[in-house]
């Protein structure tokens, strides 16, 4: 059962949460057209500190516009929402949940005419993925098709499709499950991005078929820094199974090792040397122990 805090914000009040409810015939509630990020707050020398804040608000107000949605709050509003729904929860580390959304008014698929609304929520969370390494199956479906939506924006109705991936797991050995593209190349998983370790060569599937995400931006940024070639192209199975470490980020999996595909070990099947170094550089960049990375997180002081 999610942990509750005191409040939430929503449409720029903060209210009870248990008084933070939505009409049955909210329209986004039946045709999936809402936009959402999931941010982490972590524990840090200055209280709780909000990773890549200014970034997650960006890929919201442009993940809303993708859907026709103008929000009624500007970058500095959201940023300012955010940063309170922290301090009243009394919470050190959190991970926190704005969603954009139409609401009640009138059915359709054709949303205009329906009011813009937006919450913001936040709550404990620890690992997404509570395991030293994952094990992962390849899914029957495909990733969604990047000529049937807007594949980098973080649009509530693309997760079906990783809902019906995990689902696939249940009963079994699984962890985590991995998407292939409409091409049969490597995509991402149902919440997370993708990384394969050759050769100290960091690769990782290039955009076009898959979120941007904000960890894996970083992660690029970091092994740049830490001299680590990288290179941004189109990955085959075949790849990943030959590589010698491979691992998965995302906001919520932040930097999870992965052990195995469909049974088939990568590598020597233990946490390779290249991925613990960019995990342990990870967490020390998200709660601001190194400098050069501190302008990342933003204080809730």
């Amino acid at each position: 059962m999610m942990q509750k805090t005191e409040s939430i914000w929503m449409n720029g009040s903060f209210v009870p949460w248990d008084d933070a409810k939505v009409h049955v015939l909210t329209h986004t509630l039946h045709y999936g057209g809402g936009a959402f990020e999931g941010i982490r707050a972590y524990e840090g020398k200055n209280g709780p500190g909000i990773f890549r804040l200014a970034e997650h608000v960006e890929r919201l107000i442009y993940s809303s516009g993708v859907l026709g949605m103008t929000l009624p709050w500007d970058k500095q509003q959201l940023i300012d929402a955010c940063i309170e729904t922290v301090r009243r929860s009394g919470l050190q580390s959190c991970y926190i949940r704005p969603l954009a959304y139409y609401g009640y008014g009138k059915m359709g698929v054709n949303p205009k005419g329906n009011p813009v609304e937006l919450i913001i929520a936040c709550w404990p969370w620890g690992a997404y993925l509570p395991h030293e390494m994952v094990d992962l199956k390849v899914s029957s479906y495909i990733r969604i098709h990047p000529r049937s939506t807007v594949a980098d924006a973080k649009i509530v109705g693309h997760y079906v499709n990783s809902i019906l991936a995990i689902l696939e797991l249940q009963g079994t050995s699984f962890h985590e499950a991995l998407f292939l593209d409409d091409s049969g190349m490597i995509a991402e998983g149902p919440g997370e991005n993708f990384f394969l370790i050759k050769d100290n060569v960091l690769y990782t599937p290039s955009l076009g078929t898959i979120l941007a995400g904000i960890t894996r931006r970083t992660v690029l940024q970091l092994a740049t820094d830490l001299g680590i070639r990288i290179e941004e192209k189109k990955l085959s199975l075949a790849d990943a199974l030959s590589g010698d470490e491979a691992f998965f980020t995302g906001t919520a999996a932040e930097i999870t090792p992965i052990r195995s595909i469909d049974h088939s070990v990568i590598g020597k099947g233990v946490v390779g040397p290249i991925s613990k170094q960019i995990k342990d550089t990870y967490h020390q960049v998200v709660r601001g122990e190194l400098p050069e990375y501190e302008k990342f997180v933003t204080y809730c002081r």
